[in-house]
């Protein structure tokens, strides 16, 4: 019953094989993952916006635009150099693997919990962003903004659990739409404009702030306005994070989705930016500065404003999806190396790393209702972590071309020199600039993201010393060869506690032994065998394969079989279990053996017990 509703909601289980049709092309990569560097245009002009209209007025529209050139001339550069580690690193992994294989691994640990944090907040901002647009346009749900947030969470789960194929259409089309209703508003506003039928600002409205420019502050002032507005940037390292998530050649495909990213970013975040500017829209807390924007171009009774209100949810919504579609993958690497939960590494049922998906939902959740739906509150803690990752890919990547060179190395390492310089400074002046706004907080919760990490990665180093058997002449000495009467013995795999599970049954004198593994190939299958078969042994040998990574029920499968095949006699089950002793630890393993020991206890003729095998 549990499969059913899982499959009804979810989707059947998909096999490995299909795998490959489950990636992107370009024509969905680009919605995936440009999608959240896509929606900061409808955010970041009014952010800039924000820090310089309480001091300068009118005025500040002198800056706005030069601020706004500068974030997309920074951007240039970003594409420029992620476009380098997609070469130097097709695998994936982008800040992560850069800064890990050229600057060692805790330094890659640090950008991994950088960009852990900023795909949270991605999630977050994007979900809040998204319910402000709702109450712009319907104000009487604005006490309901916490909840609209999370309803959006709940979607873009949902669709991401449903796989990857199936998210890129379901979320992919919108986003298509939203890039040609921001260029409709654009192309009409600029014709409106043309054609005088914008009513001019007065030029006392302007003098009134004029003033401001020559004061001392001038230059902090646009250096907070530019901090802010560098939330516009995040989501540029999404591709290179998300290479595998491609169809081959992958690099290739990511390479075109990310230069397609900029080119999108640029068109449209200067041109609201500067219809912005032209029809001087002034930011206000009950109504985003686009939704504004749409009523002066279109009229706030037309049909257009709607649209746009309706495409603006969507947009920022699915900026979130960039971050359901990378982190679980940038997650599932990371626990390859040992730094967070094994669990994290397994694909789901659908061929997604469903365990990823899970966390990032939760998180960001709990984001949403603390800081009560407000993007405002959130974005000063955003920027900070994304420029971490930003200079710690530049830095390790200057470091790689010096020391592999290759092709025109020199201009390379140049290149991600300057962007290491570059991305070093925009985060000194990020966190300085809102570091009392709340960039606090993201630093800390990175911190303790890194901390966790490197505990994890200890505890499974201690347990792999543990567990491990340097040969198979050592496992000789350990095993006891008295047996009597008839045992089933999974196994994965020859470690220790194997060998203790081996030795309970040689000792209890069963009169036949079973060893049984469940593989995924039938090259892991022979594998173990020969392992087993170097044992010297008494025991049968039997396995079966499977590409479903439903290694449990066929288990289960197997040892009914073999219970409803007995007449007068007793099936034993013996069972290898690791237990840890530490509470933090115990949450970093499966506890898939008690699982399936509670299942195998209900049928009839099968004793099942477990060997326990500690470490503390």
């Amino acid at each position: 019953m549990k499969e059913k509703i899982k499959s009804f909601f979810l989707g059947r289980r998909l096999e490995d094989t299909e795998l490959s049709e489950e990636k992107f092309n370009v024509l969905w990569g680009i919605p995936i993952f440009a999608s959240d560097a896509i929606s900061s245009v409808s955010y970041a002009g009014e952010e800039i916006l924000l820090v310089l209209f309480p001091v300068l007025a009118m005025a500040s529209f002198r800056v706005f635009l030069p601020i706004v050139a500068a974030i997309i001339c920074l951007l240039g550069i970003l594409v420029f150099c992620y476009r380098q580690t997609i070469d130097a690193y097709p695998e994936g992994g982008g800040s992560y693997i850069g800064a890990a294989d050229n600057r060692g691994e805790k330094i890659g640990v640090s950008a991994g919990g950088a960009l852990i944090m900023d795909y949270i907040l991605t999630v977050a901002v994007s979900s809040c962003a998204g319910a402000a647009a709702i109450t712009s346009a319907f104000p009487s749900m604005l006490p309901y903004k916490p909840l609209l947030a999370f309803a959006i969470i709940c979607l873009l789960t949902w669709g991401n659990l449903r796989g990857i194929r199936e998210s890129s259409v379901m979320f992919g089309v919108p986003t298509y739409l939203f890039i040609l209703t921001m260029l409709s508003m654009l192309v009409t506003g600029l014709i409106r404009y043309s054609l005088g039928m914008v009513t001019p600002v007065e030029e006392a409205a302007m003098a009134a702030g004029s003033a401001e420019l020559a004061t001392d502050g001038m230059v902090l002032l646009v250096l907070k306005a530019f901090a802010s507005g560098c939330t516009a940037l995040t989501g540029v390292e999404a591709v290179s994070n998300g290479v595998p998530n491609f169809r081959a050649p992958a690099p290739q495909h990511a390479k075109k989705v990310l230069f397609a990213m900029a080119g999108f970013v640029c068109i449209i975040f200067f041109g609201v930016s500067l219809l912005i500017s032209l029809y001087r829209i002034v930011p206000n807390e009950d109504a985003t500065t686009v939704s504004m924007l749409a009523a002066a171009v279109f009229g706030k009774s037309s049909v257009m404003f709607y649209v746009v209100q309706v495409m603006t949810v969507v947009i920022l919504s699915l900026a979130a999806n960039t971050a359901f579609a990378d982190l679980p993958l940038l997650m599932s690497l990371i626990a390859g190396h040992g730094y967070l939960p094994k669990q994290l590494v397994n694909r789901g049922s659908r061929l997604n790393f469903s365990n990823g998906i899970l966390f990032l939902f939760g998180m960001a959740s709990v984001l949403v209702f603390i800081f009560r739906g407000s993007q405002h509150l959130l974005l000063p803690l955003y920027a900070s972590g994304v420029f971490i990752s930003f200079f710690l890919n530049q830095f390790g990547m200057f470091t790689h071309w010096r020391r592999h060179h290759g092709p025109h190395w020199k201009f390379k390492a140049a290149v991600n020199g300057f962007g290491s310089f570059l991305t070093g400074t925009v985060l000194i002046i990020i966190v300085v600039m809102k570091f009392m706004r709340g960039a606090w907080v993201a630093l800390l919760l990175i911190l303790s993201f890194i901390l966790i990490m490197l505990r994890i990665k200890k505890h499974y180093e201690k347990v792999s010393a543990d567990l491990t058997i340097s040969s198979v002449e050592n496992a000789l000495s350990e095993i006891n060869r008295e047996k009597t009467a008839r045992v089933i013995i999974p196994v994965q795999s020859l470690n220790k506690s194997f060998i203790k599970t081996l030795n309970c049954a040689l000792s209890c004198g069963f009169q036949a032994m079973e060893l049984y593994s469940v593989c995924s190939t039938e090259e892991q299958a022979r594998r173990i065998g020969e392992q087993i078969e170097a044992l010297g042994v008494d025991c049968e040998y039997r396995y079966d394969v499977t590409t479903l990574r439903n290694t449990g029920d066929i288990l289960l499968r197997h040892v009914r079989q073999e219970a409803e095949s007995l007449r007068n006699e007793r099936l034993v089950v013996m069972m290898g279990g690791l237990v840890v002793t530490a509470p933090f630890a115990k949450i970093l393993h499966n506890s898939t053996t008690y699982r399936l020991m509670r299942r195998m206890e209900t049928y009839r003729n099968v004793y099942v017990f477990s060997v326990p095998y500690v470490v503390e």
